[in-house]
C-alpha cells in the first residue's frame, strides 16, 4: 500500500520515516515553526530518492534565505522526476520555476496545479499569506483576489487547522473582523502551535482597536515559541506597536533592540528591514525620538540586504530607512524605479520619505496623496500599510489641516480613530 501525506497525496517513497519526517517538515511551514529544515534533512537521510523530501528541502531553505541551497535541492528533486508519481513531477515543476524568479508563471502553474489537485498542500500555500505570490502580485484588488483563492481551496480541506488560518487572514484583510477571529480561534482549538493562527489573531484583535488584549494575549502566546522561527521578530513587532500605543516607549524600544532589529531578528531580511522601519518611523510620528544613529544603521542593512531595487514592499521601507538617515543617494534609486510589482507607487512614495526628511510638508502631501488611492498593491497587510496611513495624518496635522486629518482617519481607519499613535491627531478636530 503506496505511502501518503497528511493530505492524503501518494509520495513517492517506501520508507515510512522519510514519509513521517517529511509530514513533519510540511507541518513546520504550514504552522511557520522552528525545524523544517533538520525535518526535511532527516526525510531524505532516511530515503535519498524521496524527490518531494528534496523539494521540501528547498522551501525550508528558502525560508532560512538560503537561495543557493535552495537551488541545489530542487535540482537533486529534479533528478529524481522519473520516479515519481504525475502530481509529485508537477510538483516539483512549481518549485522549480517559482526558484527560477518567475512570480507570475509560477501563479498560474499554481493554480493549475490545484485544479487537479486542491490537497497539494505546499503547492497551495505559495499563494496564501501576505508575502505570498498573491499578496506580491501588484495587482489591484489583491485582497478580494487572495480571499478567492483560499475559498476555492476551502471545500476541500474540511476542518483543517491550516487552511482555517489563511481563510481567516483573507477575511481579516477584507474587513471581514469578526468571521476572521472565529476562524483563528478554531485553528488554534485544533492546534494552538499554528503561529500563523496566532499572527493573524493577533492581526484582527488590533482592526478591532483591542490594544490591551492583543498585547496580553500575544505576549502569553509568544512565550512558547521558538525565538529562531519565522515570526518570531514580526509577532514582536506586533508587541512593540501596541505597546506604542498604549504609550509605553520603553517596552517598545526593549522589544525593537531584543528581537525586531537587525542582529536581533531571525527572521528574514524584508521582515527585519520593513518591521524596523516601521516602528521607528510610526514611533516619530508618535513623538517618540529616534536617534539619527538609528536611521543610519538601518539604511546601511537596507543597502547591504536589498542593495538593487524591485522588491516593491521592501523598497518602500528601505527608501524610507534611506530618507531618514539623510542618504539621498541612496534615496535616489526609489523616487526613480522602474522595476517591482508596485514601482508606481514606490516612486511617489520615496519622493515623499525625502521631502518629509526635509520637513517640506506640501511637497510631502503632493507625493503621498495618489498612492493612498490602492496602496495595498504595494504589498503588506493592512496593519503594514497603517505606516502610511498615519504618515499623511502627520503631514496633513503638519500642515494645520486638522478637521481633513480626523475626516481621513474616520472614513479610512475608524476603528483605530481614537488610538492613532499620531501625535496632536486625538487633540484634533
Amino acid at each position: 500500500m503506496p505511502l501518503v501525506d497528511r493530505y492524503g497525496n501518494v509520495l513517492s517513497t517506501s520508507s515510512p520515516a522519510a514519509r513521517d519526517r517529511y509530514v513533519a517538515g510540511v507541518d513546520h511551514i504550514l504552522a511557520a515553526t522552528h525545524g523544517a529544515g533538520d525535518a526535511f534533512v532527516a526525510a531524505v537521510a532516511a530515503d535519498p530518492d524521496f524527490a518531494l523530501g528534496h523539494v521540501g528541502a528547498a522551501r525550508a531553505a528558502m525560508y532560512a534565505g538560503d537561495m543557493v541551497g535552495a537551488k541545489a535541492a530542487i535540482g537533486k528533486a529534479a533528478e529524481l522526476e522519473r520516479g515519481v508519481t504525475p502530481r509529485e513531477a508537477a510538483h516539483i515543476a512549481v518549485f522549480a520555476m517559482l526558484l527560477s524568479g518567475r512570480p507570475v508563471e509560477t501563479r498560474a502553474m499554481v493554480r493549475a496545479h490545484l485544479a487537479d489537485h486542491p490537497r497539494d498542500v505546499l503547492v497551495a500555500h505559495v499563494c496564501t499569506n501576505i508575502f505570498g505570490l498573491i499578496g506580491f502580485s501588484g495587482h489591484p484588488g489583491r485582497e478580494a483576489e487572495q480571499l478567492a483563492y483560499t475559498a476555492q481551496l476551502l471545500p476541500h480541506y474540511g476542518d483543517d487547522w491550516w487552511l482555517l488560518s489563511v481563510h481567516g487572514q483573507a477575511l481579516c484583510e477584507t474587513g471581514q473582523i469578526d468571521p476572521a477571529l472565529a476562524m483563528m480561534e478554531r485553528s488554534l482549538t485544533l492546534n494552538n502551535a499554528n503561529a500563523n493562527a496566532a499572527h493573524f489573531k493577533a492581526h484582527a484583535l488590533y482592526e478591532h482597536g483591542h490594544a490591551t488584549e492583543g498585547l496580553a494575549y500575544l505576549a502569553d502566546w509568544i512565550s512558547g515559541y521558538d525565538s529562531r522561527a519565522l515570526l518570531h521578530g514580526h509577532l514582536k513587532w506586533h508587541e512593540a506597536l501596541w505597546a506604542l500605543s498604549l504609550g509605553d516607549s520603553e517596552s517598545m524600544w526593549s522589544l525593537l533592540d531584543g528581537a525586531i532589529a537587525p542582529g536581533a531578528s531571525h527572521s528574514l531580511p524584508i521582515n527585519v528591514l520593513t518591521d524596523t522601519a516601521a516602528l521607528l518611523y510610526r514611533a516619530e510620528i508618535a513623538g517618540v525620538h529616534v536617534a539619527p544613529e538609528r536611521w543610519q544603521a538601518l539604511s546601511d542593512y537596507a543597502a547591504r540586504t536589498f542593495p538593487a531595487t524591485g522588491q516593491s514592499f521592501a523598497d518602500m521601507h528601505a527608501a524610507l530607512a534611506h530618507a531618514m538617515a539623510g542618504n539621498g543617494d541612496r534615496l535616489a534609486a526609489y523616487i526613480t524605479c522602474s522595476n517591482g510589482f508596485a514601482a508606481d507607487l514606490v516612486r511617489p512614495v520615496a519622493a515623499a520619505w525625502g521631502a518629509i526628511a526635509r520637513q517640506d510638508w506640501a511637497a510631502a502631501l503632493d507625493s503621498l496623496t495618489p498612492a493612498m488611492a490602492d496602496h495595498a498593491r504595494v504589498g503588506g497587510s493592512r496593519a503594514q500599510r497603517d505606516l502610511l496611513e498615519f504618515t499623511w495624518l502627520n503631514v496633513l496635522l503638519k500642515l494645520g489641516l486638522a478637521e481633513e486629518a480626523r475626516r481621513a482617519v474616520l472614513t479610512r481607519r475608524a476603528a483605530l480613530a481614537a488610538s492613532a499613535p499620531v501625535m496632536g491627531l486625538q487633540s484634533a478636530g
